[in-house]
């Protein structure tokens, strides 16, 4: 695909933390180009590079930096949107977007529980896209919404799937230790991270933890979702780390499992992204590390651009089955990564509009 044939994309919430990371890892994409970046009153009317503050590691290039921020609600050009919308605002605006004839891929919360809105992980429920065309029958011009799930989710869901699958999965038990970089830029103030644990996080982020895996490891069937009989318990921490949410759980198996068949399992866990060639998928969605200290975010989390989940310590559990250790990139695969990978999924389904 040439450069004057990618698909123009519109990015909502382009100068967040969210909105920075699609830049970045759109900047090179085969199939799509940002065309239009999108924010809030205070920054539209600026070229971008004067109002997204730039805080990534590589450079922004020039030809976003010089466009023009368009204000939530402007008339859009490009039929697929990228939301990384704080969810105060979110549930609305991709609603309008969505009702325009936008397919509109989001990072928020506010959709990711509607009884007919795909909350996709295109390894695991590629299927469930199949729900689009009941959503379509409620909003004008044939647009609709995907979302991806809270970043934590990611992972976690990641991990169970291949077991949920091959066993069953009966229980689950997760402590999370998660990033600040999950709270946005100014998310969480220094004098409160810096050499200290919050054993807190707002938003109903435990909830979202014990509720999402089920819709995401269900299935759509007749029309309608139906989770999968787990049961989950969260407790989530934030800690003083940039990037990674790692996670702790132990899990109850439905039929018994060895521990070697468990690994084997996680370890040939592959998907509808791989057998695809999706630009932005991982070879492998699962790494399992060996090493008794692994993984550890600030050397795991960047596996395959980030897009792979890390996976270690596998060893039995005195209460129940099994217990290992889970990694993610929150703002890669537990964000804007997961969007743009969901779209791949979409045009390869020949859904987008």
């Amino acid at each position: 695909m040439t450069a004057s044939e990618r698909i123009p994309v519109a990015i909502l919430g382009a100068t967040g933390s969210v909105g920075q990371r699609f830049i970045q890892l759109l900047a090179d994409h085969p199939w799509f180009r940002v065309a239009e970046v999108v924010a809030s009153d205070r920054s539209a009317g600026k070229t971008y590079g004067e109002a997204a503050g730039w805080r990534l590691e590589t450079l922004l290039p020039d030809d976003i930096a010089a466009m023009t921020v368009k204000n939530l609600g402007a008339d859009l050009t490009s039929r697929l949107v990228f939301s990384g919308l704080d969810s105060s605002v979110a549930g609305d605006a991709e609603d309008d977007y969505a009702n325009r004839g936008c397919a509109v891929i989001s990072n928020a919360r506010n959709h990711r529980m509607d009884a007919d809105v795909p909350l996709l992980i295109p390894e695991v429920n590629a299927s469930h896209v199949d729900a689009i065309a009941t959503q379509q029958q409620r909003f004008r011009n044939h647009g609709y919404i995907v979302t991806n799930p809270n970043c934590s989710v990611m992972g976690l869901a990641i991990a169970l799937a291949p077991l949920e699958k091959e066993f069953g999965v009966e229980a689950v038990h997760t402590t999370t230790m998660q990033a600040i970089s999950g709270a946005g830029y100014a998310g969480v103030a220094s004098y409160a991270i810096l050499d200290n644990v919050i054993p807190y996080i707002g938003g109903g982020e435990e909830d979202k933890i014990e509720a999402e895996p089920r819709k995401i490891l269900g299935s759509w069937t007749n029309g309608r979702f139906e989770d999968a009989p787990l049961k989950i318990s969260a407790q989530v921490n934030r800690v003083p780390v940039i990037d990674g949410h790692l996670m702790t759980a132990s899990v109850k198996l439905r039929g018994r499992a060895p521990l070697d068949d468990v690994r084997r399992c996680l370890e040939s866990f592959t998907g509808e992204p791989q057998r695809l060639g999706l630009p932005s998928a991982p070879r492998h969605p699962i790494h399992y590390i060996d090493a008794q200290d692994r993984p550890q975010p600030r050397l795991d989390r960047d596996r395959e651009g980030g897009m792979a989940v890390s996976v270690g310590r596998l060893r039995a559990c005195p209460l129940l089955d099994f217990r290992m250790v889970v990694l993610v990139h929150n703002t890669i695969r537990g964000a804007a990564g997961a969007a743009i990978l969901n779209a791949e999924l979409l045009h390869s389904r020949g859904l987008l509009p």
